[in-house]
């Protein structure tokens, strides 16, 4: 199997809702504990990658287009 943007997006996006999941049942009383902070981080740069390799098959995408 071919390593795809949009697969490579599919999964970090996929690891930024497990990490958001995790922060947000590791949240009891406040959100200023360590792990919560550390998950929040975490999900933060998933989603992030995961925005720019969606950007990345779309351009792709469209440079295929205009060939």
């Amino acid at each position: 199997m071919r390593t795809t943007p949009l697969n490579l997006g599919i999964m970090y996006g996929f690891l930024g809702i497990i990490f958001t999941f995790l922060a947000i049942r590791n949240a009891h009383e406040t959100v200023f504990n360590f792990m919560t902070i550390i998950f929040t981080i975490f999900a933060t740069l998933e989603i992030g990658v995961a925005i720019r390799a969606f950007i990345l098959h779309f351009r792709i995408k469209k440079m295929k287009k205009k060939q």
